[in-house]
């Protein structure tokens, strides 16, 4: 099935309440507990790049699976910011170790030259160049540090898409079970990824499915 690109941005208040009012804790949660079976769930210290974070919810949980970490995160969108900005204030637990910054990957100047860990959650099916996303890693990540990436991976028809939504969203709203379809058909193949990364310095990351309907990058970056 041919790719149906998506808006890069989430700016609609309607989408942006929708998003942080749905239940994403199973997905959420099992974003972290991939990335621990992946590089371990204790000793892991330092600032930590949430790139195309949201509102924040994997950047919170990231801070609280890893208290010696500093975790910044972020995100195109100024309403998904100011949601997320809205939910760290009563996050009193982890205020002084989160920051969420309004900025788009090719431009922003963040408050770090480096970083010691970079993740990033459901942004790669935004991106019509998915190579900002490769070359803000680049970047921003320190030698060696670990990047783990997780995204949507593309069904082979719109029938496959349509059962995913009634799969896991059957009970959201409809706007959320629309985003869902439409994210659905605009994420790439685990193919068509690897041709991305050929070329840049992440080509040797690792690239698999994950269930039925993720991929995951994850490695070391050299």
């Amino acid at each position: 099935m041919k790719r149906i690109p998506e808006p890069e941005l989430m700016e609609d208040e309607d989408q942006v309440r929708a998003y942080a009012g749905a239940d994403f804790a199973d997905a959420h949660r099992n974003f972290i507990t991939l990335f621990q079976a992946t590089f371990g769930q204790k000793d892991l210290c330092g600032y930590v790049l949430d790139l195309g974070c949201g509102h924040g919810d994997i950047t919170m949980r990231f801070a609280r699976a890893y208290p010696k970490c500093i975790v910044h995160g972020i995100d195109g969108s100024e309403a998904m910011i100011r949601c997320g900005k809205g939910i760290l204030k009563e996050a009193h637990d982890i205020q002084d170790r989160v920051v969420l910054i309004r900025g788009m990957l090719s431009a922003s100047v963040l408050p770090y030259r480096k970083y010691d860990i970079v993740i990033s959650n459901s942004l790669i099916h935004h991106l019509a160049m998915p190579h900002t996303l490769y070359q803000c890693i680049e970047r921003y990540a320190v030698s060696g540090a670990p990047v783990f990436i997780m995204d949507l991976r593309r069904p082979q028809s719109t029938g496959e898409a349509d059962s995913l939504v009634q799969t896991y969203a059957a009970h959201e709203p409809e706007i959320l079970k629309r985003d869902f379809y439409n994210s659905l058909l605009a994420a790439y193949t685990i193919e068509e990824i690897r041709e991305q990364l050929q070329g840049t310095k992440l080509a040797h990351l690792s690239v698999k499915a994950v269930g039925d309907r993720h991929i995951v990058i994850s490695g070391y970056k050299v």
